[in-house]
């Protein structure tokens, strides 16, 4: 059986349905928070087990029979690393033969804060004695994306990533990226260094905006203060504004680029331009 956490998220929802192209459902088991929120799941023959990445003993019980796990990461920034550890030791202990966990792109050298977690988790995997593969994700569009609704109604796309170029795709992709390795034999000890075949910069990402929507959309480049303000302006807490102005900030210097076209040979295709995610949007 093959098992995945944050079956419900928004990435570990795309990757059960990956899966489901190849393995039959009553093979995966969907870890969920809240079962409630998994009935579609359960209603297409998918196992629904409950589990939080807190409770270390539900996890163990959750991964009973579990051959292969897609350790889908937390979103609880700052948590992460004591929830994944709480994750692999219950894959221990219930005899998981194989783990794929979702880092974050060049994590070991990235310039973004939120490398730090992932190279955490990445150190307990090695050091767990079960065999496993990175998936080194690079970022979502949708991730920019969120932001092309109030661009359009002021004209303006603010953030602080300068001319840094963005390899980014969609959470689809990247899930089938995934489903791909969790599925499959001959992945262990595999780093993957996953991002879109096309790299754009945020004035591109204005200029394509503009392009498609007929509205004319500029960027606007901020320092990382000031973008972080801008942002809980807007009503984001303030340790996200945070985390995303420095990541904003790690762009500028490379930390959302690679061209190795990894995940567009991993997946047999090629990764969905930035261009596409806009006219879906619109």
């Amino acid at each position: 059986m093959i098992a995945i956490t944050g079956a419900t998220g928004q990435l570990g929802q795309l990757a059960v349905a990956a899966l489901q192209k190849t393995v039959p459902a009553s093979q995966i088991v969907a870890i969920v928070r809240n079962p409630a929120k998994a009935d579609a799941l359960a209603q297409q023959g998918v196992v629904v087990r409950q589990a939080d990445y807190g409770d270390e003993a539900a996890l163990t019980r959750a991964l009973e029979g579990v051959e292969k796990l897609l350790l889908i990461s937390s979103s609880e920034v700052g948590q992460r690393t004591a929830q994944h550890r709480n994750v692999i030791n219950a894959a221990k202990a219930a005899g998981v033969s194989f783990i794929a966990y979702t880092s974050l792109l060049h994590a070991d050298t990235s310039p973004l804060g939120l490398a730090a977690e992932h190279i955490e988790t990445e150190k307990l995997l090695a050091a767990s004695g079960i065999p496993y593969a990175l998936l080194r994700n690079g970022w979502y569009s949708e991730n920019y994306l969120a932001s092309a609704p109030p661009a359009l109604a002021h004209g303006v796309f603010i953030g602080a990533a300068g001319d840094g170029k963005i390899a980014s795709a969609t959470r689809e992709d990247y899930a089938a990226a995934a489903a791909k390795v969790v599925s499959e034999d001959g992945h262990a000890g595999k780093v993957y260094e996953l991002a879109g075949d096309q790299a754009w910069t945020l004035s591109e990402l204005a200029a394509e905006l503009s392009k498609q929507s007929g509205k004319n959309v500029v960027y606007q480049n901020l320092s990382e203060a000031d973008y972080a303000a801008a942002l809980r302006g807007v009503g984001l807490p303030d340790a996200f504004a945070s985390l995303l102005a420095n990541s904003d900030t790690g762009a500028s210097k490379g930390g959302l680029f690679d061209d190795s076209h990894t995940l567009s040979k991993l997946i047999g295709r090629p990764t969905t331009p930035i261009a596409d995610s806009i006219k879906a949007i619109l």
